[in-house]
């Protein structure tokens, strides 16, 4: 995939935008939306943006900020999970703190918001406690969104526990959406205010971009993002009223500028700098559009990842994590950018795989009647862009199979060698066997075990073992949700996953979902 973004220029703008903004207040909170690190939704749409854009962003702002992290006593009581890293929310708290301080950056506080008496969120509570961290708790305020006097009074906003923050910048952060991000910061603002602190606010979130049109791939790709929360864009109706240009934002910060609004009526005489907030874009302080260097690239990219999010939230209906409404969604998404499943290039052939893989079952050369099959995208030795296909057999997984074609694909060994030894294999199966497994055939963690054995003593093995790290980013599709022994370690790898969500079930009987 050819580069869209130049992360380099991006982060010297989108700096001095945010140190601009921090130069009219005492203090600017700074809504910090999305993810810390491994931001992979924007890396994948906008080619050439690094996945650690968002942490260098923070040290170069260096010693004028400190941190502070969001969740909702709700989310922890419910378990909620992060997709990309199948984290709790508080478990990707704690690691967010560790991947700060591998940076040298900290978290000042956890704030938790939207109590009400949870006792998971009473023993996270006492779990940062335990780590030294300080942490607040928030109530939920009665009326949120509908009795905005309530909500910016002293009863309201000045009711909640007042975190004392030192630095100019204060970077308000969490695991995901609705974790009270937001009302933390209002509620801040608030309180310095009447304390004479002249503070104000200010939102960074990559997506959607505001100055890019509303179809604009990359912003559609925002919405199957968030197709399960139900995010949509719109044109903001303030900014257009308040300054004649149409600009982008969605619908949570139409609805939540009402309370923005509110304090800066309340609380703002009309000279100050909070006073020019006219609009939810202009709390924006987004400068991702000024890093785009080739549009037609990051189209691209943006409706190949619209296409990836369909098998996504495909996945999670037949797992139950998502209902057909997001399907639904998903499907007019798709529509309005001139996509379908099968334009993601490794679909395909992975289900001709499958095929294939019927067909030899049907010969007696199969694995127990189940059929599956795999398909990987990788750039060769050339520089052509080449698909290699595994199927199940009763030595491996379909996935495992793609897995060694590809490695001597890149490698430009022959498609017939055997770079794993039979006897390395056997021994892996005759382990499987006394241990009561039923199901032999060797998974990826498997396979790569025995690529590594077989490479201490075979040159070929060992040039298909240091081939694997060029399979990172290359797009993979399976027809089968598979087990975890080959998903994950799959992911380790760094490739880009989907699946037709087929499911096997015992006494060769299959159900193929779609």
């Amino acid at each position: 995939m050819r580069k869209g973004f130049d992360t380099e220029r991006y982060l010297e703008v989108q700096v001095k935008k945010i140190l601009e903004r921090t130069g009219l207040f005492d203090k600017l909170y700074l809504e910090f939306g999305g993810k810390l690190r491994y931001d992979n939704h924007a890396a994948r749409v906008l080619p050439g943006f690094a996945l650690d854009t968002k942490m260098w962003m923070l040290q170069q702002l260096g010693e004028r900020i400190e941190i502070i992290h969001c969740i909702s006593a709700q989310d922890i009581e419910g378990r909620k999970i992060r997709r990309d890293f199948g984290l709790a929310y508080e478990d990707q708290i704690l690691k967010d703190i560790g991947d700060l301080r591998e940076f040298g950056l900290d978290v000042s506080a956890v704030v938790i918001n939207r109590f009400s008496g949870e006792k998971a969120a009473l023993r996270f509570k006492q779990r940062l406690e335990n780590r030294g961290i300080r942490i607040y708790i928030h109530y939920e305020i009665p009326g949120y969104l509908t009795d905005l006097d309530l909500v910016v009074s002293d009863e309201g906003y000045g009711k909640l526990e007042y975190v004392k923050a030192e630095k100019p910048i204060v970077v308000v952060t969490a695991p995901g959406p609705g974790s009270g991000k937001m009302s933390f910061c209002m509620a801040q603002i608030y309180q310095d205010r009447k304390r004479g602190i002249k503070s104000g606010f200010a939102k960074f979130e990559t997506f959607p971009i505001w100055d890019l049109e509303l179809e604009h791939p990359v912003n559609v790709a925002y919405e199957a993002a968030t197709a399960d929360i139900g995010d949509y864009n719109l044109v903001d109706p303030f900014h257009l009223e308040a300054h004649g240009v149409k600009a982008v934002n969605y619908n949570r910060d139409i609805e939540n500028f009402a309370i923005m609004r509110k304090i800066i009526e309340k609380m703002v005489p009309a000279d100050d700098p909070f006073a020019e907030i006219k609009s939810p874009t202009d709390m924006g302080v987004n400068m991702a559009k000024q890093g785009i260097v080739d549009d037609e690239a990051v189209r691209e990219a943006a409706k190949m990842e619209i296409v990836r999010r369909h098998f996504r939230y495909y996945r999670e209906f037949v797992e139950g994590v998502t209902t057909y409404t997001t399907l639904e969604r998903m499907e007019r998404i798709m529509e309005r950018v001139g996509v379908t499943p099968l334009d993601r290039s490794v679909v395909l052939p992975a289900r001709e795989a499958a095929e294939d893989a019927k067909r030899r079952s049907a010969e007696g050369k199969g694995y127990n009647g189940v059929f599956t099959g795999a398909a990987i995208e990788i750039v060769n030795e050339s520089g052509e862009a080449v698909i290699v296909q595994g199927k199940n057999s009763p030595l491996l997984h379909a996935e495992s199979a793609a897995l060694l074609n590809g490695t001597k694909t890149l490698t430009g060994l022959p498609d017939e060698l055997k770079v794993i030894s039979r006897a390395v294999i056997d021994s892996v199966m005759g382990m499987k066997k006394a241990m009561g497994l039923t199901n032999l055939s060797l998974n990826v963690r498997e396979v790569l075990d025995a690529l590594a054995a077989s490479a201490v003593s075979d040159g070929q093995a060992r040039q298909c073992m240091d081939a694997l790290v060029k399979l990172r980013g290359s797009e993979m599709h399976s027809t089968h949700l598979m087990e975890p022994a080959d998903e994950n370690p799959l992911k380790q790898l760094g490739l880009e996953i989907t699946t037709d969500a087929r499911l096997y079930f015992p006494n060769n009987y299959e159900k193929n979902t779609r």
